[in-house]
């Protein structure tokens, strides 16, 4: 059996404020619907959304090829220094982590595909927290991918907790107030 037969999806948060992290991937093998969302996105780029082949060094692209697709449009000179240097990477040093720790195995590797789709706050601040931060995301949702977390459990889990995330909590009353009526069984 070879790995990754179908897409494989994963997301990872890590850090906080201005130099968080936020990292979505897909894992997937060439010849299959990866490679053709891959090459269509390396060959589309839009007004401040140029994805780009990351790198580990300059004329060295990590294996598995990462395609590195930015969320948010590069502005000024530290967030383009943070966006082209520190996330880039941080993202290719987590894939190379990925396959130096079995989670994609090495021999594969020439094989499979990652579209990473990147968040790098305009704000950022930090350019070492931000490689740190993206390493651990990028290795995180790869992690993620693999394990097929979070299982349906976990989701439903986390949804009776209440949705939240680093940019917004709602209240519990809100929480209640906006929750769908129970429909009655049939």
């Amino acid at each position: 059996m070879t790995f990754a037969p179908a897409a494989l999806v994963g997301e990872s948060f890590v850090g906080t404020g201005v130099d968080a992290a936020h990292t979505n991937i897909v894992v997937g093998r060439k010849g299959g619907p990866v490679e053709t969302a891959w090459a269509t996105a390396l060959a589309t780029p839009s007004a401040g959304h140029v994805p780009f082949v990351a790198v580990l060094r300059p004329g060295v692209p990590v294996k598995p090829l990462t395609l590195f697709v930015t969320k948010a449009a590069a502005s000024g000179d530290l967030h383009e220094r943070a966006t082209w240097g520190s996330a880039q990477a941080g993202l290719a040093q987590g894939v190379a982590d990925a396959v130096e720790h079995g989670l994609i195995p090495a021999a594969e590797a020439d094989d499979l595909l990652i579209i990473a789709a990147i968040w790098v706050n305009p704000g950022v601040a930090d350019l070492d927290e931000s490689f740190r931060n993206q390493r651990a995301a990028a290795f995180g949702a790869i992690r993620a991918a693999v394990a097929g977390t979070p299982t349906p459990a976990e989701v439903r889990e986390a949804a009776r907790a209440g949705a939240a995330n680093p940019f917004y909590q709602p209240d519990a009353a809100l929480l209640a107030e906006s929750a769908p009526a129970r429909e009655t069984a049939r």
